[in-house]
């Protein structure tokens, strides 16, 4: 069942994204050469729970970090560990907050150091392809016209969009419906509706769209071993357009 926000439930959505787009963009200054990914979770965890927020992932079916670290090949669900960041890597670092029992999710991929032209490239581009998600979130609008704008930028780029995976409805629970695939029909799907939050969030590869789960029963990889790259906001349907809960204040393209 789509559960519809009230305003009142809009805003504690949005105090919510504003902790975690503060301990995301602090977690974005933090990635360096030489960094351990579970100093960057504890690092989160601390900003999460000093601002009276819960880490939403930790426990979360059993995950046991604050937050996803996934590196190069790695689309998603990355654990945090001993991993030493390396210069030219590639890493995505998502990250949900509950603040007053509403929660916001959100997901960014940085260079570490200086990287390739290619990467570079990767991540400009599906970085562009939320942003043509989000402006599609207007009210009668569909949701195939969300699907289909991050999928026509990607592929019209020549990469791979991933299926497995999808966005989601959040709102007191981190999934509810819908679902938000990054492929589909435009004109298609549920109409857009005032008070609808999604979280939206393109996972795009370089080479196949085709993944993996990794040993640890959690990492999902690019099948072929080709960096991945993975953008998410969540964003509430208002009156006015689309309203982006968890708007940072650094690495953000015009909203």
């Amino acid at each position: 069942m789509i559960t519809l926000k009230s305003l009142r439930e809009i805003e504690l959505m949005r105090k919510s994204g504003t902790v975690t787009a503060r301990v995301l963009a602090d977690l974005m200054r933090a990635v360096k050469p030489g960094v351990r990914t579970q100093e960057l979770d504890l690092l989160a965890e601390r900003g999460i729970r000093s601002s009276g927020g819960v880490p939403t992932f930790k426990g979360y079916h059993g995950f046991p970090r604050s937050i996803c670290t996934s590196v190069n090949e790695e689309v998603v669900h990355g654990i945090p560990g001993s991993h030493v960041l390396c210069e030219g890597d590639v890493l995505s670092i998502d990250i949900g907050t509950t603040l007053d029992g509403y929660v916001s999710d959100s997901a960014v991929t940085v260079g570490v150091g200086k990287i390739s032209a290619e990467a570079d490239r990767l991540l400009r581009v599906t970085q562009e392809c939320l942003m043509l998600a989000i402006e599609q979130m207007h009210k009668g609008r569909r949701l195939g016209d969300v699907s289909w704008a991050v999928q026509q930028h990607a592929e019209a780029h020549g990469y791979g969009v991933v299926r497995e995976l999808v966005g989601h409805g959040v709102g007191t629970k981190m999934h509810e419906e819908p679902q938000v695939p990054n492929y589909g029909s435009a004109g298609s799907g549920i109409v857009l509706r005032p008070g609808l939050v999604l979280a939206v969030e393109p996972m795009i590869t370089l080479g196949s769209r085709e993944v993996r789960t990794l040993k640890d029963g959690w990492t999902v990889a690019t099948a072929d071993g080709k960096l991945a790259a993975h953008f998410e906001h969540t964003i509430a349907v208002t009156e006015e357009g689309p309203k982006i809960l968890t708007l940072r204040d650094i690495g953000e393209l015009a909203a």
